[in-house]
C-alpha cells in the first residue's frame, strides 16, 4: 500500500510539473501567461459576445461593440486562461443530454426532491405540440447546462392525472429554484408566463429568478449593516459591481451552495459616498470579495481565479467542502492508488488484472466502512468545535498561492481527460519497467510467467484451499499434492473427516530459532585435531579424560567424524558425544538430567546453557530419534520451549505433523515463554 502511495504522490508531482511546463511553453509561443490580463478593447465581437455568454450578462438588447466591451469590464476583469477556456468550451460541439421523465414519482425525484440545485423542465400537454421548438429547445439546453442548470422534458401522455392535479392544461415551461436560503429547504416551482418565446427572453427569465435569492444591497448604510452583522454564515462572498443584476454563474453558485456560503451583490450604480467602501478596503469595481472570520480574500488575484463558474466552484469547494466533496476526492484518490497495482504486479497478463480487481474491491470496501464511523462521529453535537475548526484548516491552507495553482492545474487536466489517462498510463509504464529491472535482478522467476502457467498455479491454490480449511493467506499461491498422488482426492471423499485438517504452510520453520550444543570445557573441532596431532601438549585435567576415552577410536573414523561435522551434520551419534554421554549414561540420577527443565552437575562437565535461547526448555537428548546431542550438533526449539534435532524436527513437521511432539502444542502458535527457575545457594555445583 505505501509503495503505491507513493507512486500516486510522484504522480501528482509530475502532472505538477508538467503543467508549469505547459505554461513556460505558451509564455514561449505566445508571449502571454493565463494569469496575464487583456484588454477587451482588442477582442473581436464575436470573443466579446463569448465572454458574456460564459458569464451569463444578457447581450441581445447591445448591437454595438462599445456597448458589449463596456458590459465585459463591468462585469470584472478578463483573463488570457478565461478567453482560452471560453472559446475551447464555444468550439466544442458534443450535446447535453436532457432528461425524460416517465412519470410523477420520477419526477419528483428528480426535480423536486433535489434541492441543491435548478431545473428547467418543458411541460408537453396532452395532443399539443411543445412551447419551445426542437431547435430552439436545443440551443436553450446547451446555453443553461453551463450554469449547472438541468433541463428535462414531461410528456403529460405518460401520466395525465399528475399533469391535470398540478394545472398543466397547455404546454408550458417550469422552473424550480429552491425556495428558502436553508440547505435542503423546500422548492418552488415557478412557470414561464412571457409571451416572446426566444433563447434570451427564457434566459433572461431564468436568471432574474434566481437573482431574485440572492441579497442585493444600494446603498452604504445597508452595506455597513450587513458588514457589521454576523449571523450563521461563517464565509460570505461580496460582488462590488455596476450591473443591474448579478451575472448568472453568480446566482447559480447561489444555489449550489445554499447554506454553506451566503452571496451578496452589492450594486453601485447610483452610489454617490463611497467613503465606506474605501474604509473597508474596496477601492475598484467591479471587485469579488470573500469575507471569513480569518479576514478578507480578493478573488482574482492568484492563479486560475477566473471570473466563470467552475472556476469559483472549485475555489468555494475548497474552502468550504461538504462531506460528500471529500468522499468523492477520496474515492477517486483510493482508486487511482489502487490501479498502480496494474504496473507494479509483474508476470502474466490474466494475474495483473486479477490482482488489480481484487485490489479494487478491498481497497473500496474499506474505504466506505472507514467512511460509516466518520459520518456517525459528525452527527454528534459534541463535535462541531472540531468541525469548526477543520473548516478554519481548510481556509487557511487553500487561500495560499501553491493552493490556487493545485485548482488550476485540477481544471487544466479535467478539461483534457485525455492528457490525464495518458500522463497517468505512461507513469504506469515506467513503474511496470523498473519494477520489472528490479525483479530481473533479484532472479525472480514469476517475470517471465506465461498466462498459461499461472492459471495453473491458481487452479492449484483454489483446489488446495477447497478441499483443506484455510489456515493462511501469506503465501499465493503455492505447489499443490493433488499432481503427484490422484488418490488423495479419492482418499478425501472416502474419509470426510480429514476435510478439517487444516494445510498448513511450512515457511515458518525457516524461522524457528536454531543453534549449535556446546558443552563446557569442551574445544572446537580444528582444537580436537590439533590435540590429537599434539599428543605432548599441556591440557586440563578434564579434558585429557574427555580426549582419553576418544582416542580409542581409530583415525578413520575420527576423520570421518569430522569431515561430517564440518558438513552440518545435524546430529551426532551417541558414541562421539563428548559431554553428552558422559553427562546422561552413568547412573540413574544422571538420565533424570535429560528431563525439561532440570539438568544436574553429577558429572565433570555440563552442557553450555548460556548459548540457548532464554525461551528454551534445558535437556540432552532428541526425543524424536532417542539420542543424546552431540558436541556441535545443530538444535531447534518450538514456540513450547522443547529442543530437538534440527534434521529430527523438520522431517517431523515437514510430515505435516505441526505440533510439538512432546507436548502437541502447535507449532505454528506462539507460547508465553518458559522463565526458568533460579536455583537456591543450596543447588550451586560445587
Amino acid at each position: 500500500m505505501w509503495v503505491k502511495l507513493c507512486c500516486l504522490l510522484l504522480y501528482f508531482l509530475a502532472l505538477f510539473v508538467l503543467a508549469r511546463v505547459f505554461e513556460a511553453v505558451a509564455w514561449y509561443e505566445s508571449g502571454f501567461l493565463a494569469t496575464q490580463l487583456v484588454d477587451p478593447v482588442a477582442l473581436s465581437f464575436r470573443k466579446l459576445r463569448t465572454i458574456l455568454e460564459c458569464r451569463g450578462l444578457g447581450h441581445s438588447g447591445l448591437p454595438e461593440k462599445k456597448d458589449v466591451r463596456e458590459l465585459v469590464e463591468k462585469s470584472g476583469d478578463l483573463m488570457e486562461g478565461e478567453l482560452y477556456s471560453a472559446l475551447k468550451e464555444e468550439e466544442a460541439s458534443e450535446s447535453v443530454s436532457s432528461t425524460n421523465f416517465s412519470g410523477e414519482m420520477h419526477f419528483y425525484e428528480l426535480v423536486e426532491d433535489t434541492k441543491d440545485g435548478i431545473w428547467l423542465v418543458q411541460v408537453v400537454a396532452n395532443d399539443r405540440s411543445p412551447l419551445v421548438g426542437k431547435v430552439h429547445w436545443e440551443k436553450m439546453v446547451k446555453k443553461v447546462s453551463r450554469f449547472g442548470i438541468r433541463t428535462g422534458t414531461f410528456n403529460c401522455s405518460s401520466d395525465p392525472r399528475y399533469c391535470r392535479r398540478r394545472g398543466w392544461l397547455k404546454s408550458t415551461l417550469i422552473m424550480s429554484v429552491p425556495q428558502t436560503s436553508t440547505s435542503k429547504g423546500k422548492v418552488m416551482l415557478k412557470e414561464y408566463s412571457g409571451r416572446k418565446i426566444e433563447v434570451e427572453h427564457i434566459f433572461k427569465w431564468i436568471t432574474a429568478h434566481a437573482a431574485s435569492r440572492i441579497k442585493t444591497i444600494y446603498n452604504s448604510e445597508h452595506l455597513r449593516e450587513e458588514w457589521n452583522k454576523s449571523d450563521q454564515y461563517r464565509v460570505k462572498i461580496y460582488l462590488f459591481a455596476n450591473l443591474d443584476q448579478p451575472p448568472a454563474f453568480f446566482s447559480a453558485l447561489s444555489v449550489k451552495f445554499t447554506g454553506r456560503v451566503e452571496f451578496i451583490f452589492v450594486n453601485v450604480e447610483n452610489w454617490d459616498n463611497k467613503s465606506y467602501m474605501a474604509e473597508i478596503g474596496i477601492y475598484r469595481t467591479p471587485s469579488y470579495i470573500l469575507r471569513t472570520p480569518e479576514g478578507i480574500y480578493r478573488y482574482g488575484n492568484n492563479t486560475g481565479e477566473f471570473i466563470s463558474l467552475r472556476a469559483m466552484d472549485s475555489f468555494l469547494r475548497s474552502l468550504q467542502p461538504e462531506v460528500n466533496d471529500l468522499f468523492v476526492l477520496s474515492l477517486v484518490l483510493v482508486n487511482l492508488m489502487a490501479w498502480m497495482d496494474l504496473f507494479i504486479t509483474q508476470g502474466a497478463t490474466i494475474k495483473r488484472f486479477v490482482v488489480l480487481i481484487s485490489t479494487l474491491g478491498t481497497y473500496n470496501s474499506l474505504l466506505i466502512i472507514s467512511w460509516l464511523p466518520v459520518l456517525g462521529f459528525l452527527q454528534l453535537p459534541y463535535l462541531d468545535s472540531f468541525y469548526e475548526y477543520s473548516l478554519k484548516l481548510f481556509r487557511y491552507s487553500n487561500t495560499t498561492t501553491l493552493a490556487s495553482w493545485v485548482r488550476a492545474d485540477w481544471m487544466f487536466y479535467s478539461s483534457h481527460p485525455a492528457l490525464f489517462l495518458s500522463t497517468y498510463l505512461g507513469h504506469g509504464l515506467l513503474i511496470d519497467y523498473f519494477e520489472k529491472k528490479r525483479r530481473r535482478n533479484n532472479n525472480t522467476d514469476e517475470v517471465n510467467a506465461n498466462n498459461l502457467e499461472w492459471l495453473s498455479s491458481l487452479w492449484d491454490w483454489y483446489t488446495s484451499y477447497l478441499f483443506h480449511p484455510i489456515a493462511s493467506f501469506q503465501h499465493f499461491p503455492f505447489d499443490s499434492d493433488w499432481d503427484e498422488d490422484p488418490d488423495l482426492f479419492l482418499e478425501r471423499l472416502a474419509f470426510p473427516d480429514l476435510w478439517l485438517h487444516p494445510l498448513i504452510p511450512t515457511d515458518y520453520i525457516k524461522n524457528l530459532p536454531m543453534w549449535r550444543f556446546k558443552c563446557l570445557g569442551v574445544h572446537s573441532d580444528e582444537e580436537m585435531l590439533e590435540t590429537f596431532q599434539d599428543s605432548e601438549s599441556d591440557s586440563d585435567s578434564e579434558n585429557k579424560e574427555v580426549f582419553s576415552s576418544e582416542k580409542e577410536v581409530s583415525e578413520d573414523d575420527e576423520l570421518n567424524t569430522f569431515h561430517r561435522r564440518r558438513e552440518g551434520e545435524p546430529r551426532c551419534g551417541a558414541e562421539t558425544c563428548s559431554c553428552a554421554n558422559k553427562y546422561c549414561h552413568h547412573e540413574p540420577y544422571e538420565r533424570k538430567a535429560r528431563s525439561y527443565g532440570s539438568y544436574s552437575t553429577a558429572g565433570d562437565m555440563e552442557p553450555d546453557w548460556s548459548a540457548w535461547p532464554s525461551e528454551m526448555l534445558h535437556c540432552t537428548e532428541c526425543v524424536v530419534c532417542l539420542e543424546n546431542f552431540a558436541n556441535g550438533c545443530l538444535l531447534v526449539g518450538l514456540p513450547c520451549g522443547h529442543v530437538f534435532h534440527q534434521n529430527c524436527i523438520v522431517m517431523w513437521l515437514a510430515g505435516g505433523r505441526h505440533c510439538c511432539p512432546v507436548c502437541r502444542w502447535a507449532s505454528y502458535k506462539k507460547k508465553q515463554p518458559y522463565t526458568h527457575p533460579q536455583p537456591l545457594s543450596s543447588d550451586s555445583p560445587s
